[in-house]
């Protein structure tokens, strides 16, 4: 009868036990965002740096925060770091990065002079698409890096990246040809292909031509 009892009892306090545990846990993911509305660059890039909010940091050599001029003009936002970032802390270092620069140079825009930074700041296991609840978690630092930019233009490139800060499922070539505007910031953004899709389908360069073309035609009158 004591071993019934017992065993009674403990059932009736494991959900109340489960309820305590999952309260703490949404209070400590709502304490770890609680911060980034008032960041600064310095405390911003030390929270990204230990974030551990979803599981694929458990993957990564280390975080790829961003790069480039904090105060540009351009900003450049991509998907996600791949192996070369990964290595190297760097977005765009590779051969997709050599492209992407000289894609900036062909409208006299030297990369120095922009910012650069990803939607996710850990690489996805294999290069993987990220999925979405790492976005998610990851969301957060990125609208707080174009909050302290303060760009004039983004200059977005990739189906993820373009399909997260437009909140839409279209593909690329439904997006780009026109001009584009932030939700909540009122900043015009222009779509185009990744570069690293651009290594394996040369004939598009042509279009991100005219998409850069756009982009300096709307970025010149302001």
């Amino acid at each position: 009868m004591v071993v019934q009892q017992t065993t009674q009892q403990f059932s009736v306090q494991s959900p109340i036990q489960s309820a305590v545990i999952m309260k703490l846990e949404k209070q400590d993911k709502a304490d770890d965002r609680v911060d980034l509305n008032h960041a600064t660059w310095d405390s911003l890039e030390q929270q990204v740096t230990r974030c551990q909010r979803c599981d694929i940091h458990r993957y990564r050599t280390q975080t790829v925060f961003g790069v480039g001029n904090r105060q540009a003009d351009w900003m450049i936002i991509g998907e996600a770091p791949g192996a070369d970032e990964d290595r190297q802390g760097e977005p765009f270092v590779g051969r997709a990065g050599q492209l992407l620069t000289n894609i900036l140079a062909a409208i006299h825009l030297p990369r120095e002079q922009v910012y650069i930074a990803n939607v996710l700041k850990c690489r996805p296991p294999n290069n993987r698409d990220p999925y979405k609840k790492e976005i998610h978690h990851c969301q957060d630092y990125l609208k707080r890096q174009i909050e302290l930019v303060q760009p004039k233009i983004i200059l977005v490139v990739g189906r993820i990246a373009a399909q997260t800060l437009l909140q839409t499922q279209l593909p690329v070539g439904k997006m780009r040809g026109k001009i584009h505007y932030l939700p909540e910031l009122q900043i015009p953004l222009v779509v185009t292909y990744h570069p690293a899709y651009l290594l394996r389908q040369p004939v598009e360069k042509r279009k991100v031509w005219d998409d850069l073309r756009r982009a300096r035609e709307i970025y010149d009158p302001l």
